[in-house]
């Protein structure tokens, strides 16, 4: 039983409740280490081998963890090593956009098992809970994963998101911001949500190219520009869980009008929707580009994939335009190295696609902007988990979570 309600949490004795805790501690330190020996768990949570050995007896009866064979010997018998059963815990990952939302199943091991699942919903649709059940549903249905496994649901998604009361304050909805509700009253399993940049930062930091970093920043470049940070080695939130809203500070005085009502924010002039604006621009202004033919095909909208393929291929102005919005988000980007004077900055998203059509000029406003002595300091990346590092961030959670002496 890892997961109890409130009711059943309150009603264990002290001594179940020890050994639940413990339990917990268990499979929290067997997701941290892969495997681990009896010896080597006693030694993690100062509690004596004959009791660990009890209680690893208990979770390989209840098919939790499983035998990994034997360790090396430090002189006498081998040690058994001790792992967590791959097809006994599962956990549903989502990773929000603004217009679309991806879905996949991950067991305890990390591994992906089945395909990514596209959705079409967002933060307001009002059918939001049951179009994810419906994904969850068939996911589980067609890659045979028995519904009683699956311990919880995670989801990162943009806005102003409250971990901890489960609540997106960016949903225009007021009645239909408490996310975590809505889905735990749907899918009746443990629920955490958070904000989509955190998310991909903390997978950045634990699979990705800012692992062992203490102090790193992670920018999702789509149609927004999330920012996710680690400091000291930890996900920095701040006060109240909405750290990072890189793409709501003001830098054009008079500027275009954003989504969030302010006129001017750093996304409406480095943001996919600021290239899209710019190609459509210069085309209207009978610009001479491989953009033309794309544009005058029946029924073809002009996309951010369009556009780099274009620059690959040699297209000046598909190649300026890219160079445009690196060198606003170089801007932006240079308020952070200044303030927060990271080891790497990873970049991640469609935009970050564009590699060399975008780093060069992020570089060049950076050196603009920044003092040398700062960010000559701060590596720039192109992120290399293909836009999972959302799904395995939140799934990395999830399982925390999972382990912890949380209560549904």
């Amino acid at each position: 039983m890892l997961l109890v309600s409130e009711k059943e949490y309150a009603d264990l004795s002290v001594n179940k409740l020890k050994k639940y805790r413990l339990k917990k501690r268990i499979l929290r330190l067997l997701y941290k280490y892969d495997g681990l020996s009896s010896p080597e768990i006693s030694k993690h949570l100062h509690v004596s081998v004959p009791t660990i050995i009890t209680l690893l007896n208990e979770l390989i009866s209840s098919n939790y963890i499983e035998s990994k064979g034997t360790g090396k010997s430090k002189g006498g018998r081998k040690p058994h090593i001790y792992g967590l059963a791959k097809d006994s815990l599962y956990a549903i990952a989502c990773d929000m956009g603004r217009y679309s939302t991806r879905m996949t199943i991950f067991n305890s091991h990390n591994e992906q098992v089945t395909p990514i699942k596209n959705i079409e919903t967002s933060i307001d649709d009002p059918e939001l809970e049951n179009k994810l059940f419906h994904a969850a549903e068939q996911l589980t249905d067609e890659y045979n994963i028995p519904y009683d496994k699956i311990f919880g649901i995670g989801v990162d998604m943009p806005g102003l998101v409250d971990s901890k009361l489960g609540y997106n304050y960016t949903i225009k909805d007021k009645n239909k911001q408490y996310i975590k509700e809505r889905l735990f009253t749907k899918f009746h399993k443990l629920v955490y949500i958070d904000n989509d940049a955190r998310m991909q930062a903390f997978g950045e930091y634990t699979f990705g190219k800012a692992k062992g970093k203490n102090n790193a920043i992670v920018i999702n470049w789509n149609w927004g520009i999330g920012l996710g940070m680690i400091l000291n080695g930890r996900l920095y939130r701040g006060t109240t869980g909405f750290a990072g809203e890189l793409s709501h500070i003001k830098m054009v005085e008079d500027g275009t009008l954003c989504i969030c009502g302010k006129k001017g924010c750093l996304e409406t002039i480095a943001s996919a929707n600021a290239l899209l604006a710019y190609a459509k621009e210069g085309i209207h202004d009978r610009v001479v580009s491989q953009l033309n033919s794309i544009l005058s095909e029946k029924n073809k909208e002009l996309t951010v994939e369009d556009i780099i393929s274009a620059a690959k291929a040699g297209d000046e102005f598909s190649i300026s335009i890219l160079s445009k919005v690196g060198i606003a988000l170089g801007k932006g980007l240079s308020y952070i190295i200044q303030l927060m004077n990271p080891e790497i900055i990873v970049l991640g998203g469609s935009l970050a696609r564009a590699n060399q059509f975008v780093l060069t000029p992020i570089q060049q406003s950076i050196n603009k902007y920044c003092l040398e002595k700062i960010s000559s300091n701060s590596e720039i990346v192109i992120s290399d988990l293909s836009e999972k590092s959302g799904l395995l961030g939140v799934n990395a959670t999830m399982y925390q979570k999972i382990f912890s002496d949380m209560i549904t």
